[in-house]
């Protein structure tokens, strides 16, 4: 599946934003249905249970299009796994996994995938190599929490936020953790006078319940999973304030690079800064 780039898409940093191969894993699954013979699934109902996005190269703008190739990896009686490889320009940017299950939006739950879809499914497999866990502890109150305001363009058809704006909702929340615990961590680029710039590597989202829009704030809770030599990961949920409800959990790990991308070591100021949202300790 070929996705065309937009300027837009581009970040401070110069190059493609983490949380828009996100969107390009949407379009290319949804280009990958809508040609198949379960293409009323998108229609019917099918949501995503998880994401795990593993970057490996930055994407700079051009007129050539990200190319995505999507096969299935498993397929079970109510969901079901597609692994994407992202290439632009021929080089391989990042490798992907989503786990989708088939969702009746008139009863309010989850159904098994019928004949012709699991016939479909396990048609398409093909066998890829499995991304590592990403294992971090529990968001606890160590954690700091940043207001999240769900905006009405978040929503999908199916009336709830798309699956995609949850890695802006962590995002927004990391860049305020790492800038309010230590004011020096910001994701600027050498080009913009900083000798310092932040790496997205790997990201996780797990989807717990669907987000609806409303007037009053979420958060988006954010902690120190790991600190190492040059990277770092951090533990994020996104939650109801008021309730206490978890609609989804995330892990994000970063590197410190210097201007040319080349990792760097954490300054051990910053990691003092980290410290007292480490989670588990």
């Amino acid at each position: 599946v070929e996705v065309p780039l937009r300027w837009g898409d581009m970040d401070a940093q110069g190059h493609v934003n983490n949380a828009r191969f996100a969107d390009y894993l949407q379009e290319a699954r949804a280009d990958f249905l809508l040609a198949s013979p379960v293409s009323g699934m998108l229609g019917g109902g099918v949501i995503v249970l998880s994401h795990q996005i593993e970057y490996l190269s930055p994407i700079e703008f051009s007129s050539r299009p990200v190319e995505i190739d999507v096969a299935i990896e498993t397929v079970q009686r109510a969901q079901f796994s597609i692994h994407y490889d992202v290439r632009h320009d021929g080089v391989l940017c990042a490798r992907a996994r989503t786990r989708l299950c088939p969702y009746d939006f008139e009863a309010g739950a989850v159904r098994r995938l019928t004949a012709v879809e699991k016939q479909f499914f396990e048609s398409r497999i093909e066998p890829c190599e499995r991304l590592r866990t990403l294992k971090r502890p529990p968001v606890d109150d160590r954690a700091m929490g940043t207001p999240l305001r769900v905006r009405w363009g978040d929503l999908d058809s199916y009336g709830h936020v798309n699956n995609v704006e949850f890695f802006e909702y962590v995002q927004e929340g990391r860049i305020a953790f790492s800038t309010t615990a230590a004011a020096q961590m910001q994701r600027m680029s050498g080009s913009s006078g900083r000798d310092t710039m932040w790496l997205v590597v790997r990201q996780d989202i797990e989807y717990l319940n669907q987000l609806a829009f409303r007037a009053e704030p979420y958060e988006v809770r954010t902690g120190v999973a790991a600190l190492g030599t040059s990277s770092g990961t951090f533990g994020v949920e996104v939650r109801d304030p008021a309730s206490g409800t978890v609609y989804a959990t995330a892990g994000t790990v970063i590197v410190c690079a210097d201007a040319t991308g080349r990792a760097k070591p954490f300054p051990q100021e910053w990691k003092d800064a980290l410290a007292p949202y480490r989670l588990g300790d």
